[in-house]
C-alpha cells in the first residue's frame, strides 16, 4: 500500500454565515450552512473538516467562533481553521471555541517569525501553514494571500522548507490555478513539495473524480481536502430558504435548486472504497 491512513479531508469555505464555493477563489455562490454540510460530512466519514473564512484577511478579522462552536457539539473528528489569524491571542480564541488546529498564510508570509511563536505556544500538531499557490509564466510557482488576491513573490518551495523549520506540523497547499475547476490535481506542484519537506502535505484545488485523489496521494499527498467534488452533490439534501436573507455571496444557485439536480453524487465512503481497492490505505 501508499502512505498509511491517507486522510480524507473536506473543505468549506465560508463568508459570512454560509457555505460558498466558487474558481479559482472567486464567482462564490452560496450553497448552504457549513454546520449541515459538517455534520453531514461528519456522519459519512470523513477524518478532518477544515473551515476557511475567505474574506477574513481582507476584513482583518476572522468570524467563525460561533460555527466552530456550533460544529464541535455534534463531531468528533479534527477540526482545522483559517482565516484572518494574525495573534497568539487569535489563535487562541479559536482553540477555545472548539478548533483542534488552526492554518495560518497571510500572517506567516509576513511575519514568519509568527509561525515559531504559534507552533512553540501550542505544539508543531496546532499549527497548519496554508500556501496559495499560482504558477507562474518561468515555471515557478509563487505564494499568493488574501484568498489568492494578492502575489507575495515568494516561491512556494523556499517558503514550503521555511515554514518546516520554523515548527509548521503540516502543509495545506492550495492550486489557485486548478481550485474550483474539477480538471484534476496540479501534480506538478505537489511533487515538488513533497521532495522537500518531511511533514505531511495535505493537496487542494481541481478534484474532480476519484481517479484524480489517486493521483494526488501517488504524487506525495498525505491527504486530499475536497470541496466542489462533495459539496455540489450534498447541498439538494438541506433546507436553507432562511439563509437567502444574508447578503454574502451569489444566491442564485441556491435558490435555483430544483433546477440542479443533475449532479452526480460521490460520497466519502465510496472515495474510501476506491482508494481501498487500490491499495491505499484510509481509516474506513
Amino acid at each position: 500500500m501508499y502512505k498509511k491512513n491517507i486522510r480524507i479531508i473536506t473543505r468549506l469555505d465560508i463568508k459570512g454565515p454560509n457555505l460558498v464555493k466558487g474558481i479559482h477563489l472567486e464567482g462564490l455562490r452560496v450553497l448552504g450552512k457549513p454546520e449541515d454540510f459538517a455534520k453531514f460530512y461528519y456522519d459519512s466519514g470523513a477524518d478532518e473538516i477544515f473551515f476557511q473564512d475567505i474574506v477574513a484577511s481582507l476584513y482583518d478579522r476572522n468570524s467563525l467562533k460561533d460555527i466552530i462552536a456550533q460544529t464541535a457539539k455534534n463531531i468528533f473528528i479534527p477540526i482545522t481553521v483559517g482565516g484572518g489569524l494574525r495573534t497568539i491571542q487569535d489563535i487562541n480564541q479559536v482553540l477555545r471555541s472548539g478548533a483542534d488546529k488552526v492554518s495560518i498564510n497571510t500572517a506567516g508570509l509576513k511575519n514568519p517569525n509568527f509561525i515559531y511563536d504559534a507552533a512553540n505556544k501550542f505544539g508543531s500538531s496546532t499549527i497548519v501553514v496554508a500556501i496559495e499557490a499560482i504558477k507562474q509564466t518561468n515555471g515557478e510557482y509563487h505564494c499568493f494571500i488574501d484568498n489568492g488576491r494578492e502575489e507575495t513573490g515568494v516561491e512556494v518551495k523556499k517558503w514550503a522548507r521555511e515554514v518546516e523549520q520554523l515548527g509548521a506540523g503540516e502543509i495545506i497547499i492550495t492550486s489557485v490555478d486548478k481550485e474550483g475547476t474539477k480538471e484534476g490535481l496540479d501534480v506538478e506542484l505537489i511533487s515538488q513539495i513533497s521532495n522537500i519537506v518531511t511533514i505531511p502535505i495535505i493537496v487542494h484545488g481541481g478534484v474532480g473524480s476519484m481517479n484524480d485523489i489517486k493521483i494526488g496521494i501517488e504524487a506525495g499527498a498525505d491527504g486530499v481536502a475536497i470541496a466542489s467534488l462533495l459539496h455540489y452533490s450534498t447541498y439538494a439534501k438541506f433546507n436553507n430558504s432562511e439563509i437567502t436573507e444574508h447578503n454574502e455571496g451569489n444566491l442564485s444557485f441556491l435558490k435555483n435548486k430544483s433546477k440542479n439536480n443533475s449532479l452526480k453524487s460521490i460520497t466519502i465512503n465510496e472515495i474510501k472504497d476506491f482508494l481501498l481497492d487500490n491499495y491505499i490505505s484510509c481509516r474506513k
